[in-house]
């Protein structure tokens, strides 16, 4: 069955750097689309970045040139670099799996999705990042 699998948050002081890893299992890993996305307290869901399968990335603007997110498709695992975080970013963060390549950009990019829609086929557990 499909598995994806985060690890790598902590807790860091402001300016710092983690960097969050997702492995993939049960599925072609390849086929999909992958993004992450983040769930502060109290606050909805908001993605973070995207990648499709030939390398295109997109980032929410909050996060612009401080992350960055990649993948190694010979070990079915996708990466987010964080640099200089910020207390704004603490959050769970949730990496995804999506056919949905356009649904899936346009939610990373903060942009509504029509109702019912989801912008991923599979979600992980999530990995919590504080920063303080």
């Amino acid at each position: 069955h499909v598995q994806l699998v985060e690890s790598g948050g902590g807790s860091v002081q402001a300016g710092g750097s983690l960097r969050l890893s997702c492995a993939a299992s049960g599925y072609t890993y390849s086929s999909y689309c992958m993004g992450w996305f983040r769930q502060a307290p109290g606050k909805e869901r908001e993605g973070v970045a995207a990648i499709d399968s030939d390398g295109s990335t997109s980032y929410a603007d909050s996060v612009k040139g401080r992350f960055t997110i990649s993948q190694d498709n010979a070990k079915n695992t996708l990466y987010l670099q964080m640099n200089n975080l910020k207390p704004e970013d603490t959050a769970v963060y949730y990496c995804a799996a999506s056919l949905r390549c356009p649904q899936l950009v346009l939610a990373v990019e903060g942009e509504p999705l029509n109702p019912g829609e989801q912008p991923a086929h599979y979600w992980g557990q999530g990995t919590q990042v504080t920063v303080s």
